[in-house]
């Protein structure tokens, strides 16, 4: 299927593009305008995109039913000041409730059961139910149109971490098995990231990776293999040798059972290899292939 986007509604696009655009962390951001008023309002347009300097972006978009602005726009172009709270599954609900397009004025913190703490370098209040506060200052505003559904960039540099030490490891860092992330979908749709869902893929290191290109054509065209099982196996710095002293019991019962039949052997010894990566055992999977060979 095919969609041009230029020829559907607004409501369409937005509909396809926030499907399919996701999992997108939340920006949970409290602003005040010039008269001391607070907003505390969800954004999932929202991500980092800068170290050093550290700076986030979000966008409030214009609403597309009725092109109106929403109130942390309207403030931040007042008070260019933002808290982004980071919001967890255990205060989803609640993040919701403050979603809701309660008049001007009106204080999300109380309609949505919050607490405010006061903030060290900036105005606004931060969420203490939250477990990360970003407490910010923005640095640029970017309109992308006036029409319902545009978006407008919040360029906003991160002064100060208020952290939680619940989420902490010994060596004070952030342990991402400890937060339960929430991350808006499509629709209703939201996600939880937690211990049942989280898995590491090893990055690259400083040396090449040999790449899928340099697999023996019987491993790269393997109907067991997965192109996860391929990346992983392309990730090593050079071609592997074959280690005499490799031993594996699964290996000999293979060349035992199927030494009269090399195609039969061959899906074995893929099926073997691909139960030892998605175990994490790169190299032996690597001494098991190439004992295909």
């Amino acid at each position: 299927m095919k969609v041009d986007l230029r020829e559907q509604p607004i409501s369409v696009v937005q509909n396809y593009l926030q499907h399919a655009i996701a999992p997108r962390p939340i920006c949970f951001a409290s602003t005040l305008n010039k008269n001391g008023e607070v907003n505390l309002s969800p954004f999932s347009f929202f991500n980092l995109f800068s170290s050093n300097p550290p700076v986030i972006i979000f966008s409030p978009a214009r609403r597309v039913r009725n092109n109106t602005t929403k109130h942390t726009l309207e403030n931040i172009l007042e008070v260019p000041e933002v808290v982004i709270n980071i919001a967890d599954y255990d205060m989803v609900q609640q993040v919701s409730l403050a979603s809701c397009e309660y008049p001007a004025g009106v204080n999300e913190f109380e309609k949505a059961g919050f607490t405010p703490l006061e903030s060290s370098l900036v105005k606004p209040p931060r969420v203490k139910e939250s477990k990360i506060n970003l407490e910010c200052r923005v640095f640029e505003v970017k309109h992308l149109g006036d029409k319902g559904g545009a978006g407008n960039l919040i360029f906003a540099e991160v002064l100060m971490m208020h952290i939680d030490e619940c989420i902490l490891d010994e060596k004070q860092m952030i342990d991402q098995t400890k937060i339960q992330h929430i991350a808006r979908l499509g629709g209703n749709w939201y996600c939880k990231v937690d211990k049942s869902n989280l898995f590491e893929v090893e990055k690259p290191n400083v040396l090449l990776g040999i790449g899928i290109d340099a697999l023996p054509h019987s491993i790269r065209n393997s109907k067991i293999l997965t192109g996860n099982h391929l990346g992983k196996l392309g990730n090593v710095h050079e071609f592997p040798k074959i280690d005499p002293s490799f031993e594996d019991e699964a290996l000999k019962q293979i060349f035992q059972y199927y030494a009269s039949n090399p195609e039969d052997m061959d899906k074995e010894l893929h099926c073997l290899a691909a139960k030892l990566l998605d175990e994490g055992k790169v190299s032996a999977a690597w001494q098991v292939l190439l004992a295909v060979g």
